[in-house]
């Protein structure tokens, strides 16, 4: 189990060119744009265009701040998230353009190579203690978007804001205690069996 602190994620250029992304972590470690098997980023939008596009790769969005996003993904009706959405799936080969509705946003994205793993996105925003899950196998991620949490199970931990708690198969379940209003995304990724 790992804590990875806001302070230490990694900055770095979208693969478009058209803004900047902050890693939070990406698996092989240290693996580039092209070669993760998955990756989870915060990306700040400050202007409407098309996505990056990423061949044979599943991704999950989420508004973590600011107003909201309107998408128009290939194949699908276009929709609109804020940051009270469920996170949004949708593969990210697909032909993908934003539109901002009022200002700039951040958001979340997951992404795991499709054929290899897959993963899902929980939002919760708990006013008092909750457990998560852990999977038995693949990796869990406890994202702290908004908030402070204590976390108790395995070695514990204490969160902030953006911090996340990284976890291999098997470890958890984890009991999550907010010490103040709390936005949590929890991300579950697995082997594609």
């Amino acid at each position: 189990m790992r804590v990875l602190r806001a302070a230490d994620h990694r900055s770095m250029p979208w693969k478009n060119g058209g803004g900047t992304t902050t890693e939070i972590a990406v698996w092989p470690e240290g693996a580039t744009l092209d070669g993760f098997d998955w990756r989870v980023s915060m990306a700040r939008v400050e202007e409407g265009g098309p996505f990056s596009v990423f061949a044979g790769v599943d991704r999950t969005l989420a508004v973590l701040d600011g107003n909201s996003i309107a998408l128009d993904i290939d194949g699908r009706e276009p929709v609109q998230l804020t940051e009270a959405s469920a996170p949004l799936s949708f593969p990210a080969d697909a032909r993908t353009s934003a539109r901002l509705v009022a200002g700039p946003i951040t958001d979340l994205n997951v992404m795991t190579r499709r054929g290899r793993l897959r993963h899902s996105v929980e939002r919760l925003a708990p006013a008092g203690p909750v457990e998560a899950a852990g999977g038995r196998s693949g990796w869990t991620m406890l994202f702290c978007a908004r908030g402070r949490l204590a976390v108790r199970g395995g070695a514990g931990a204490e969160l902030g804001p953006l911090d996340a708690l990284l976890a291999r198969g098997g470890e958890g379940p984890f009991a999550v205690e907010p010490s103040a209003p709390l936005l949590l995304f929890l991300i579950r990724i697995t082997p594609d069996d």
